[in-house]
This record gives C-alpha cells, sequence and structure tokens, in this order.
C-alpha cells in the first residue's frame, strides 16, 4: 500500500460516500444516497483475483476519452489526455478517487484525479465527468488553497441542463483523516440551478472493507446509473423541459487560474 500526499490513509482505501444532488430551478427537487467509491495510487491501481475482481476492478479503459491502446496503463492515459490538452503532466504522485467496476459493471459520475509535482506539491486536478450517454469530458483546474476552482460549464450531463454557465468545483484533496468532501456547483447569472455534493471517508481497502463495502452498497455503480436515470425520469414526469443534447466535438476543458470572487 502506499500513501497518497496529503493524507495518512493508505491506499488503495475504501470511501464509503454519501452523494446529494439539489436541483434549484425550475424547480426543486433534492435526493440523496449511499454508495462505495474508491482513493487510489494511479501508479499503483489495485489488481485483485477472484471474487475481490468482482468488487472492485479499476481498468484503464474506463477512463479519459481517448481511444485505448494495448497496454496502456491509467497514468498513461491520463497524461496522453494532459498533454492533447495543452498541459505538461505533472511528475510527481497522482492520487485519484473514483469507482472501480463491480461485477463486470462500471458507471462513473465524477472521478477526480489529484495531480502533484514531485516535492508532493499541487500541481491541477482533473475533474473527469461521464453522462449517461456514454460520453466523457474533463475539466483541467488549478484550484486556490481551500481547493476552489470554477471553469466553464462544456458538457451536456443532464438532460434537463443545457451548456451555459459556469462550473464551481470543490475539490480540496483527501485531509490526515481521510475525510473526502468534493462538490460541484452550476453558476448561471442570478442562479445556482444545480448542486452536487460527494463525502465520505476512507478506509485502506482489506478485504473486510471492501466485503463491507458491497455489503452496506451491494453494486454501487449499477445502482447510481439506474437511481440517476430513475430520477430522470420523475422529473419529465413533472414536465421539466428536456434540453437537446449537442455533439460533443472537445473533451477536455481547460482552467488555468483558481477561483476568484467565489461566494
Amino acid at each position: 500500500m502506499t500513501r497518497p500526499a496529503s493524507t495518512a490513509t493508505p491506499l488503495p482505501a475504501v470511501v464509503a460516500t454519501r452523494i446529494t444532488h439539489t436541483r434549484r430551478s425550475p424547480l426543486r427537487h433534492t435526493f440523496t444516497y449511499r454508495s462505495s467509491s474508491w482513493l487510489i495510487d494511479v501508479d499503483e491501481p489495485p489488481r485483485f483475483r477472484g471474487l475481490l475482481r468482482l468488487a472492485a476492478d479499476v481498468r484503464s479503459a474506463d477512463h479519459f476519452p481517448e481511444p485505448m491502446r494495448p497496454g496502456q496503463s491509467l497514468r498513461q492515459r491520463l497524461d496522453n489526455h494532459l498533454r492533447g490538452a495543452g498541459v505538461t503532466p505533472a511528475d510527481g504522485p497522482v492520487c485519484a478517487l473514483l469507482s472501480p467496476r463491480v461485477a463486470g459493471y462500471t458507471f462513473n459520475p465524477l472521478s477526480v484525479f489529484w495531480c502533484h509535482h514531485a516535492d508532493g506539491t499541487l500541481a491541477h486536478v482533473v475533474a473527469e465527468v461521464h453522462n449517461t450517454y456514454g460520453e466523457r469530458h474533463c475539466y483541467i483546474v488549478t484550484p486556490d488553497a481551500d481547493g476552489r476552482a470554477e471553469v466553464d460549464k462544456e458538457f451536456y450531463v443532464s438532460p434537463f441542463h443545457d451548456v451555459s454557465g459556469r462550473y464551481r468545483l470543490r475539490v480540496p484533496e483527501p485531509d490526515g483523516q481521510g475525510r473526502v468532501a468534493v462538490s460541484i456547483i452550476l453558476d448561471r447569472p442570478g442562479a445556482e440551478p444545480f448542486v452536487a455534493a460527494l463525502t465520505g471517508h476512507a478506509r485502506p481497502a482489506t478485504t473486510r472493507a471492501i466485503v463491507g463495502a458491497q455489503l452496506r452498497t451491494p453494486l454501487a455503480p449499477l445502482v447510481v446509473s439506474a437511481r440517476i436515470r430513475l430520477q430522470g425520469i420523475g422529473l419529465w414526469a413533472r414536465r421539466l423541459p428536456v434540453q437537446p443534447r449537442p455533439d460533443h466535438p472537445v473533451h477536455s476543458t481547460l482552467a488555468s487560474t483558481a477561483t476568484k470572487g467565489h461566494r
């Protein structure tokens, strides 16, 4: 096991999470659910066999939009994506918050990659967003000391939101006790129509912790995907207007400065 630059929790680690989605306009709607994520060292992702692999299988091809090359590691895919976006990859460790495959199924609404310099300081953060249409988009940001950053929204996620507005991100690194807290606020002039937040606590990925996660939140990626779709059906039934899905030719958005004037 390794340790990330910012937390004493050995990696890989299982994170018992609580996820909240709040829609504030044009109608109010909130739902909260429990799930499971993992914190991993991107250079040393977990490799399990047998039944444990059914419970947690990290695959390089599940992240970043570029075509998968034979034998390509997750770190190589991350670095290649950064280069393609005009960003020099950091030369230090990378800690990622993500959802592995469970029973062969994966769905990662949000994965966060904290990329460090060789001296352990944070270089940049990659927030990778997946939608339910099988598309991916990466927001590359340089947060301030509190983990805050802003970036233009350029990816269609919900059928009830177009791609206008800006995201206000809060992506601090996991703290010294392994606590995780990230959030995204959709910011438009005079309104904050949507907020998503994930909180949790990381524990070393022992066999007991892995089995416990499956008992607590079985088949987490499948359940999360189903819940998001069911919530969408409910909003559609309440006559929330559906926004057309645009083409998605660009797969990353770069914000090279930290948040200014964050409320």
